[in-house]
């Protein structure tokens, strides 16, 4: 089982990392980072690299496809290269994923047309434009497509699909086996739930996290 994982200049690290972290240690899985070219791909915060081990024309039929999010998606909206491969592979997935504003590009390349979908909470009254219908929820699957909102809620997703590709027991050994109990300091983590000035600080400079 092939699982790509989709890198561009300027993607968040967690989106990418986090579902990595979970779909690779699924029974017969093999992972590759796939972009434009092989080699090192800068994250949004400029510090930190992955490496890309192959190239798009080199990954032509993923079993699962993930695309992280990060400030660097909004170049890539209009991309046609980028957009073709993804419609191209789609066609042959059993599952197509997304983290945070990563459904922003599977939704410009026309896959989320009709469907449910979610993205980071900064983003989600953008997926309509592309014929998508937003929901807040952390996750969201509609056939074989699964959406997850920001950064963190990609270990989330992938949990989710682990569980629907190897059964609940291995998605359970593997949420243990990475101890993902999480116990955050704050309550901060949603527009629900943060103090009012700090959604109303991300609302006024969303680039903060989008870009």
């Amino acid at each position: 089982m092939q699982i790509a994982v989709l890198l561009f200049d300027r993607f968040t690290a967690l989106d990418a990392i986090g579902p990595y972290e979970v779909l690779g240690r699924l029974p017969g899985a093999r992972t590759v980072f796939v972009a434009d070219q092989s080699g090192p791909i800068t994250t949004d915060v400029g510090t930190l690299a992955l490496t890309a081990t192959a190239s798009l024309a080199e990954v032509t039929r993923p079993d699962v496809l993930v695309v992280p999010g990060g400030p660097g998606q909004i170049a890539r909206m209009t991309d046609a290269r980028l957009l073709d491969w993804l419609r191209t592979v789609d066609t042959s997935t059993t599952w197509t994923t997304s983290v945070c504003t990563g459904s922003l590009l599977l939704a410009a390349a026309g896959l989320l047309d009709g469907r449910r979908a979610t993205s980071h909470w900064l983003a989600l009254d953008q997926l309509p434009a592309f014929g998508a219908q937003p929901t807040g929820d952390r996750v969201v699957l509609d056939g074989k497509y699964v959406t997850a909102a920001g950064v963190s809620s990609g270990i989330d997703m992938a949990l989710t699909l682990a569980g629907r590709i190897a059964g609940d027991a291995v998605a359970q050994t593997i949420q243990l086996g990475i101890e993902y109990d999480p116990q955050p300091p704050y309550t901060a983590g949603s527009p629900t739930t943060a103090p009012g000035s700090t959604v109303a600080a991300l609302r006024a400079n969303p680039s903060l996290v989008l870009g």
